[in-house]
């Protein structure tokens, strides 16, 4: 008998893994945005970056969260 392979992550993993996703390009765009010459504003420098690796951090939280069997 051969058992069933089901996807390698959940529903919460793909969820996660896409908010994940929406704060990477969250966090560019405001680096984009930023006025300042060259990007050396508060967006380009603090608030951008921060954005990004926690959208990365999120990424790994996704992929690492065991999810839950039925």
């Amino acid at each position: 008998m051969r058992q069933q392979q089901g996807f390698a992550f959940g529903k919460q993993n793909y969820l996660l893994m896409l908010t994940g996703l929406g704060f990477i390009i969250l966090g560019f765009l405001l680096m984009a945005l930023d006025q300042e010459p060259f990007g050396f504003g508060v967006l380009g420098l603090t608030v951008g970056p921060i954005t990004v690796l926690s959208g990365f951090a999120i990424e790994f939280f996704a992929i690492m969260m065991k999810s839950k069997s039925k």
